[in-house]
């Protein structure tokens, strides 16, 4: 099973931006733990990050080219306004997963509306980075 995380503007500063939100892990801490936990599971995990909402719509597109079975997407701020970004997904026939570690719907009014979110298989918010891990283990029950 081949599975790409990718991970939207300013996650790579999680552990230094908004700790009492996000914690103080870092980014790569947190997905060094998920790409061990993939590595256990026999899954082939491939992590991106871009603070650029082109990088992330490149990166999808390759993902079709590169024949992954599933996405783990958390878009960060561009969930709640990327139209780009949901129509990359949207031509993407594999399960996807939406995950965002604070509690985007306890948060400020516009974060409560994801256009990501009905183009995606589900979404799961607000378990901090277990989110990555819960994500990863419900892939490997919509692909097999």
């Amino acid at each position: 099973m081949k599975l790409l995380v990718i991970n939207g503007p300013n996650l790579n500063f999680l552990g230094i931006r908004e700790r009492g939100i996000y914690g103080t892990e870092s980014y790569d801490g947190i997905m060094e733990r998920l790409k061990e936990k993939a590595k256990e599971d026999g899954i082939d995990l491939e992590v991106f990050q871009s603070n650029s909402e082109g990088g992330i719509i490149d990166r999808i597109q390759q993902a079709y080219h590169d024949r992954v079975n599933g996405i783990i997407i958390n878009p960060g701020a561009y969930a709640h306004y990327s139209i780009a970004i949901r129509d990359a997904l949207a031509s993407i026939e594999v399960p996807k997963i939406e995950v965002h570690m604070s509690n985007v719907y306890k948060r400020e009014e516009f974060r409560h509306t994801s256009v990501i979110a009905p183009v995606c298989t589900g979404e799961i918010v607000g378990l901090g980075s277990m989110g990555y891990f819960l994500a990863m283990d419900a892939m490997k029950e919509y692909i097999i």
